[in-house]
């Protein structure tokens, strides 16, 4: 019988922490364990090989049936609420990839809760009927076209009240690849389809298609309205391996900047004005190119562009790869991120070159990274490597910098007792902010917020994203029940979650719009001085996206607490796990008075 293979990747946070041990086990279409598997330090499983259909059936338009056969996969892992894939589908001679993004448990949760994951056939099997709207000629928004990283997904159809989740815009392309068309067509049929479906989603981003009309996503996971997506299903190397290669490329009308409406239909059971996805793979078996094929659906002076503009990227990539023998800055930068990168990723080789140059130790740690993230393992760094890394290491530091942060904030395990709503200012917004933003790196449907002391739209939008993922009222409105979720999870992710010490005296931190260095300096309980020395800095300037090292305020053994209406040192040492005689001595109190505005520091663990 045809044989297919699966991989299973358990990791939490976007991808920026893996999980070790989780057990996996998959099923066959008769419910019988096949395999019994354990996740590596990588959060990944060994690939194995798994029985289906034959290949040819999936190259054959009239076939109706099932041309590939699905399996179950459940994930466990402790400490996190398990996920059960139904219908995992394994093609012929085809490597599939199982993304497993497991929730952390809440702190008061007794037994995991079972998330399930339904992957159905691929649209170009299925008779839907799309009703791709097409933008009017004049309607152009925006002044170049840009990758939007993360592209921010409806699931379900424009007006249905479904959640949004933000995805990088490559996993979301590979998604809707993966849940569009078959992974076995020929390699040009793949390409003219991933084109198409690029160009579909920049086409909407562009002519901001939904914003315009008031909504909060940029694209929708309907199959009629726009392209098909499935949240958290199986992708193929075979796709993968494309798009990683063409994501920012797109089709365009030459002399035109604005992405082609590339409208499409299965062009079987469905047909439209659009590119046909199965009359694409006989044209590739004809020996067609990727956009010859296009051009026989589209206009004949349609072209292949490419845009350099990505968002949510440190670093755009500098235009040549990067390999042994190369030195400079570009090097140096590559070093850092992965060097930061294998503290969450201890599979990946330390880089023992000097600073900026390519040798060996940077050779072996690239290539390392590549297998562990379904890239090309060539030791190279192309495009596809650099912006993965980039994904990456902004996820870890980010994650890092949160950590710490919730420690300089001293957000303690007792929540306020206030109630916020939009309109609300102050010390407490800015713990709502906080907590808002370390759980959107765990729950996708999470918007994440401006950590600036004002309850605006933003913020009201999140709150009512996290009321719906935990099951409250979504009323937009912080009281009791919503403060008492919001600490369960938070505290439920510091107990349950791994995350990686910083392994030095200081931390990375990613500079960000509106930073100083006093205000950093003030953040983490350092100095001025002392960021300067740390970082070989002259002066006072500083830059978007750069890097800094800040110095470890682990040894700082209290935070800065600034006394507000209604607060007691028995309140105080209750949220702050802490006595009052403890925050008595720190303070050199002779009483329990204290007053409004008044500066305390208060003991940490």
């Amino acid at each position: 019988m045809a044989k297919g293979y699966l991989i299973i990747q358990a990791r939490t946070a976007g991808g920026a922490v893996p999980i070790v041990g989780a057990e996996i086990r998959i099923l066959d279409p008769q419910g019988s364990s096949v395999y019994e598997l354990t996740t590596d330090e990588s959060g990944e499983t060994e690939r194995v090989s798994l029985e289906t259909m034959d290949r040819s059936l999936s190259l054959d338009p009239d076939y109706s049936g099932t041309p590939y056969t699905g399996y179950d996969v459940l994930v466990r892992a402790a400490g996190f609420n398990s996920l059960y894939i139904s219908g995992a589908p394994i093609y012929e001679d085809e490597t599939a990839i199982q993304p497993a993004e497991l929730l952390p448990m809440q702190q008061t949760q007794r037994s995991p809760m079972v998330n399930e994951i339904t992957i159905e056939k691929p649209a170009a099997a299925s008779d839907i009927r799309r009703i791709q709207e097409k933008p009017e000629p004049e309607l152009r928004v925006l002044r170049q076209v840009v990758i939007p990283d993360p592209i921010t997904v409806h699931l379900g159809s424009p007006s249905s009240s479904a959640a949004n989740v933000q995805v990088r815009f490559t996993d979301y392309i590979k998604n809707v690849a993966s849940s569009e068309i078959y992974p076995t067509w020929p390699d040009a049929a793949l390409r003219a389809n991933i084109y198409a479906i690029i160009t579909f989603a920049l086409n909407r981003v562009f002519t901001e298609w939904y914003r315009s009309r008031g909504y909060s996503f940029d694209i929708t996971s309907s199959t009629a309205y726009d392209q098909a997506y499935v949240h958290g299903r199986t992708i193929f190397e075979s796709i993968s391996r494309i798009v990683d290669e063409i994501f920012n490329q797109y089709v365009r009308r030459q002399g035109q900047n604005a992405p082609y409406f590339t409208s499409f239909c299965n062009g079987t059971t469905a047909t439209c004005s659009g590119l046909s996805q199965w009359g694409t793979v006989s044209l590739a078996e004809r020996g067609l190119t990727p956009l010859q094929i296009l051009r026989n659906y589209y206009p004949n002076n349609i072209e292949i562009a490419e845009t350099n503009a990505v968002t949510g990227v440190l670093s755009s990539y500098p235009g040549t790869p990067l390999r042994t023998g190369s030195r400079g800055l570009d090097v140096q930068v590559i070093q850092t991120w992965l060097n930061r990168i294998r503290r969450n990723y201890p599979a990946i080789p330390e880089i023992t070159d000097a600073a900026g140059v390519f040798g060996d130790s940077t050779r072996a740690a690239v290539t390392k990274f590549q297998s562990v993230f379904n890239l090309t393992a060539d030791g190279v760094v192309g495009k596809s490597t650099w912006y993965k890394i980039s994904y990456l290491y902004t996820a870890v530091a980010r994650l890092a910098e949160l950590d710490s942060e919730g420690t300089a904030l001293g957000i303690g395990t007792v929540p306020p007792g206030s109630v916020l709503r939009q309109g609300s200012r102050g010390a407490d917004v800015i713990t709502l902010q906080y907590l808002l933003n370390l759980i959107s790196e765990f729950y996708p449907t999470v918007p994440r917020v401006s950590q600036d002391g004002i309850f605006g739209s933003g913020t009201r939008q999140a709150v009512i994203a996290f009321q719906n993922a935990v099951g409250l009222d979504p009323d937009g409105i912080v009281g009791v029940n919503t403060w008492k979720a919001l600490y369960d999870v938070y505290l439920g992710i510091g107990e349950n979650v791994p995350m990686p010490g910083p392994g030095t005296d200081y931390i990375e931190y990613v500079v960000q719009p509106g930073d100083t260095l006093w205000l950093l300096s003030q953040r983490y309980h350092t100095t001025v001085d002392a960021i300067k020395s740390l970082n070989g800095l002259t002066g006072s300037m500083l830059y978007i996206g750069q890097v800094l090292k800040i110095p470890s305020s682990s040894e700082v053994p209290y935070i800065e607490y600034t006394v507000r209406v209604g607060d007691t040192l028995w309140e105080l040492s209750r949220r702050y796990n802490t006595t009052v005689e403890a925050i008595r001595e720190l303070n050199g109190l002779t009483s329990d008075m204290i007053y409004i505005g008044q500066t305390l520091l208060i003991p940490v663990k």
